[in-house]
């Protein structure tokens, strides 16, 4: 019979690859437009410095993913409430109920 372990870390994002969605999205694009640098310019030079970009993007976005103190300062916060919303509302005297 087979057993099936509990996934706790439902909170965790996505990663693919070791990257999150919107990097390996990136990373992505970056492969696509070189295979088609590589196909509109057939040289074995662009074919080993594409290979290099590609490869220097993928060690840069993972050392980004794996220090989160390089990021930038994030733009949403962890949690989203609207307790000051309806406290603010409820001092004001606005009914919160339609």
């Amino acid at each position: 019979m087979k057993k099936f372990e509990v996934y706790k870390n439902i909170r965790k994002r996505a990663m693919i690859m070791g990257l999150p969605i919107s990097l390996f999205a990136l990373m992505m694009t970056a492969v696509i437009g070189s295979l088609l640098l590589v196909i509109f310019s057939f040289s074995f030079l662009v074919i080993i410095s594409v290979c290099v970009i590609n490869a220097t993007l993928y060690v840069v976005l993972t050392q980004l993913t794996k220090n989160p103190s390089l990021h930038l300062k994030k733009v949403f916060p962890q949690t989203i409430t609207n307790k000051k919303a309806c406290i603010a509302i409820v001092l004001k005297g606005h009914s919160v109920t339609k």
